[in-house]
């Protein structure tokens, strides 16, 4: 059960419920995350921008995005993002047996290398940012990452190991 309930549009002033409705046109509903969120509007406010900024914009496909945020949100044992995340990819098309694969055996995934890198790297930044090795950071730069594509992989993680701490204290109700 959810130690804080989530806000509801219509309960919301009259900036709140514009965001709530970017945000429902985004995923056609209002997640609790930012029904909840919207305690403090300008947390609502300010996380809504960024999830724009870092999922939305940027060079990076929309698939490994979701592969960074279902991984970091996995190992970080969030089952909200984890359920979210993967009826993410499934709305674009990956089959249960390409999450599996994505999950367990990355390198036999449908990423590219530099993809498959990224992924690697954002996810080994969550778990353990001070073991990265001057070797791993060179694999990722040779398979062809740009300083610009490995900052917005780590913007994916970033953003998605703070929802993952926030939902978790709350234990936020999924709604996917």
């Amino acid at each position: 059960m959810a130690r804080i309930s989530g806000i509801e549009k219509q309960q919301t002033s009259k900036d709140m419920q514009d965001i709530f409705a970017e945000i429902e046109g985004a995923f056609g509903m209002v997640p609790n995350l930012f029904k909840t969120y919207s305690h403090f509007p300008p947390l609502l406010k300010a996380n809504w921008n960024k999830v724009k900024e870092v999922m939305m914009q940027g060079s990076l496909s929309r698939k490994t995005k979701e592969a960074i945020a279902l991984l970091v949100s996995k190992d970080n044992s969030c089952a909200y993002c984890v359920a979210a995340h993967t009826a993410a990819l499934k709305s674009i098309g990956v089959t249960e047996k390409e999450i599996n694969i994505i999950e367990s055996e990355i390198e036999k995934s449908m990423f590219t290398e530099k993809e498959r890198e990224l992924i690697t790297f954002a996810r080994k930044a969550n778990k353990d940012p001070n073991g990265i090795t001057d070797k791993e950071f060179g694999k990722l730069k040779k398979a062809g990452a740009s300083d610009s594509e490995i900052v917005e992989a780590l913007g994916v993680m970033e953003l998605f190991t703070a929802f993952n701490k926030f939902l978790d204290s709350l234990n936020v109700e999924i709604d996917f």
